[in-house]
């Protein structure tokens, strides 16, 4: 991981993040842009399963999102990763994910992390798989939403990265 840039900060995500996230999932080119008022409302109630990294200033350029779920409350569901276009290339997101992970195994003992990927997302496939290898897990794989499911035109399908059991970092 190259994240070593000491004018940067991993925080929780606030209300007024919400605008910031909602550019950084447009310009990202990659994710399913959510509405603007979903994101403040991610930043509001899962802002504690959530991380954002905050430049010199306080204005965030990255986030990843999450929440644990319901019916298997020690897994950590990732919902999107980005990082704004001038912070690529420095291992954030990753940084991201490692710190949001860590919080949440001393928090609430997770031990799994979930996220689905498309099969043309090579860098969120590039991304979870380095995680697990740095977290010594197994990475199992299937398609969880097959294509035909969505109602909103073309969509690829949507594989469920399952990442666990988690152990420290290597």
């Amino acid at each position: 991981m190259t994240y070593a840039a000491a004018d940067l900060l991993i925080d929780r995500p606030s209300v007024a993040d919400g605008a910031a996230l909602w550019r950084m999932a447009r310009e990202s080119g990659s994710l399913d842009l959510n509405s603007s008022y979903s994101y403040l409302l991610w930043c509001r109630d899962f802002a504690g399963t959530s991380a954002v990294v905050r430049a010199d200033g306080g204005e965030p350029v990255g986030f990843v999102t999450g929440y644990v779920r319901p019916a298997d409350p020690r897994t950590l569901l990732v919902w999107q990763v980005a990082v704004d276009a001038s912070h690529r290339g420095r291992g954030l997101a990753a940084a991201l994910l490692d710190g949001l992970t860590a919080r949440l195994v001393a928090e609430r003992a997770i031990t799994a992390v979930e996220a689905t990927v498309t099969p043309d997302n090579t860098a969120s496939e590039r991304l979870f798989t380095s995680y697990a290898a740095r977290h010594g897990a197994e990475v199992r794989r299937e398609v969880l939403f097959d294509a035909g499911l969505f109602p909103d035109g073309p969509h690829d399908p949507e594989v469920l990265y399952r990442i666990g059991p988690l152990s420290a970092p290597r």
